[in-house]
């Protein structure tokens, strides 16, 4: 049985810098650093995030953004270290981007960063003006070996 005393003594592990109390949220999406490791499994997969608390700003108005992010993907030869992916995530705070920039941005940075064999994502969105707004991309056709749930997320219906 491998345990995590184990696992966060292997090799392959010493390139990661963001994972204990000390790393800081970067300032910005693009001084975030998304790490990687090699991919554990030799089989087809689903790694799904929720990020139900995303924060950005409008760029417009400064006036902040809530969304419910769903991130799906099927690993190639890397996985993305999700205490990186979080801090990546959470210096959008006082990025200045519209919905539909923010929710495609973060795929095609996470496509970039580690290569899946396929990604979506869905971001649910708050209202903003009295209209919620729901933004989704993927990369192509998930793969037919491995079982892609539904993201569940159900549309804005407000408080009735």
């Amino acid at each position: 049985m491998v345990g995590y005393a184990w696992a966060m003594n292997d090799t392959i592990y010493d390139n990661l810098s963001q994972l204990g109390g000390g790393a800081e949220m970067p300032a910005s999406p693009d001084e975030a650093v998304l790490e990687t490791v090699p991919n554990p499994q030799d089989v087809g997969y689903l790694v799904r995030f929720t990020c139900p608390e995303f924060t950005s700003v409008c760029p417009v108005t400064g006036q902040p953004d809530f969304a419910h992010l769903m991130i799906d993907y099927v690993p190639d030869n890397l996985i993305v270290e999700s205490k990186s992916l979080k801090l990546y995530l959470s210096s959008f705070r006082n990025h200045a981007a519209f919905h539909e920039d923010c929710t495609v941005g973060i795929a095609r940075r996470l496509v970039d960063t580690m290569s899946p064999k396929w990604l979506r994502i869905g971001g649910y969105w708050y209202p903003r003006g009295g209209i919620p707004i729901d933004v989704f991309y993927q990369t192509g056709e998930p793969p037919a070996e491995v079982w892609i749930p539904e993201q569940g997320v159900p549309p804005y219906r407000g408080r009735g």
